[in-house]
């Protein structure tokens, strides 16, 4: 099948974590033989971020682990019939422009011959709602949304079975253990600052605990004002700056244990979402143990797969035994992979993808005649 995906971008994965999964899924469709275009607008504010930081070199570590993605840039008065022409599947991430969503649903609507999806993996529906209704999806075919609970949100507001769950997973063509295992020290957190919405959980389940357990603590991100990078010394942590995604597999590898650390979005009113560094993390054989958030669609075995605290005092306690017992390390380490392998892969998100579309496509059921 030939596939065209709107992106915010695939090149740039600076503060744009729908990159991680994206380039996944698409090298996944590349490699089952379908044909794959991803198209993102000119001057997106990721990759215009990226470059001003890193220059050229920063998209180097990309293009090297995804030589087979390529994307084309597109401006506002590009001709969107003939970029979707001829294709089967086309997609549409929220982070467009909602003139680009509503002109791609205009040509569906008006005869295109192929099945049109939006998808959906942020927290704006709830966070933010005005924002997504301002799309016209009227011409879509469904919605793809990266947990049951957002799920329930595109319901409530009239899509019913037309609403389809899609997690994000690991690309375990990248993420996975180092071969060979190297030494490991301390701990590592991949997280940007973002608008200071989880401040105060940084600091309760990160920062201090860290500390307390005696742990050397690296960070990797981006948008950390002064104020936070002022907080990182006074913990003395170790703050890096941006990390080229595609280089965390490197990162994870280096350090004894990873931390989550969820937005309060996705603890308060999107419960069961976790983000794709989850996913990442245990796909690289990290031991992981996360801030407390409600699993509820059973994603993984909490206890198995990583431990869970609900206190600043059980997350240094957590930590030290970490610390200290290799086998536990171990333990958490074989079960999380176990898991990714099992549920949690792009492939696993391409057959559900391949499955969404298939039943898009089948006739409807005829309606019994009293």
């Amino acid at each position: 099948m030939n596939f065209v995906y709107f992106t915010h971008s695939l090149q740039s994965c600076w503060n744009h974590g729908n990159a991680h999964f994206l380039r996944g899924v698409l090298r996944e469709l590349i490699a089952r033989g379908h044909d794959v275009r991803a198209y993102e607008p000119e001057h997106a504010w990721s990759l215009q971020n990226l470059l001003a930081d890193h220059g050229p070199e920063g998209l180097d570590a990309y293009r090297s682990a995804y030589p087979e993605l390529q994307s084309q840039s597109f401006d506002p008065a590009a001709n969107l019939e003939e970029m979707v022409d001829g294709t089967d599947v086309v997609i549409v991430h929220e982070w467009n422009e909602p003139e680009l969503v509503a002109q791609v649903g205009r040509i569906r609507a008006s005869g295109g011959k192929f099945t049109l999806l939006f998808h959906d993996t942020h927290h704006r529906a709830v966070s933010d709602p005005d924002a997504i209704r301002a799309f016209d999806l009227s011409g879509y075919d469904a919605v793809l949304a990266f947990g049951e609970t957002l799920a329930e949100v595109y319901r409530r507001w009239g899509w019913g079975e037309r609403v389809f769950v899609w997690h994000e997973a690991a690309d375990i063509r990248l993420f996975h253990p180092p071969e060979p295992e190297e030494a490991r020290h301390g701990l590592v957190w991949i997280g940007n600052w973002g608008d200071g919405e989880r401040t105060e959980e940084l600091e309760d389940f990160l920062f201090r605990p860290a500390h307390e357990a005696g742990l050397s603590l690296e960070i990797f991100g981006v948008r950390y004002p002064p104020e936070a990078i002022a907080l990182l010394e006074k913990f003395g942590i170790d703050y890096r700056g941006w990390l080229p995604n595609a280089r965390a597999p490197e990162v994870f590898a280096r350090h004894l244990a990873t931390v989550h650390v969820p937005r309060r979005f996705y603890t308060k009113i999107l419960p069961g979402i976790p983000t794709i560094r989850v996913f990442e993390a245990l796909a690289c054989g990290i031991p992981l143990v996360s801030a407390l958030w409600e699993d509820s669609e059973q994603l993984f075995r909490v206890g198995e797969d990583f431990l869970m605290a609900s206190s600043r005092a059980e997350m240094a306690e957590a930590l030290r035994a970490l610390a200290s017992d290799p086998e536990l390390r171990h333990s958490l380490a074989q079960k999380g992979l176990e898991t990714i392998h099992a549920r949690h892969t792009c492939g696993h998100r391409v057959d559900e993808l391949l499955a969404v579309v298939k039943r898009l496509a089948a006739p409807a059921p005829l309606r019994s005649v009293a």
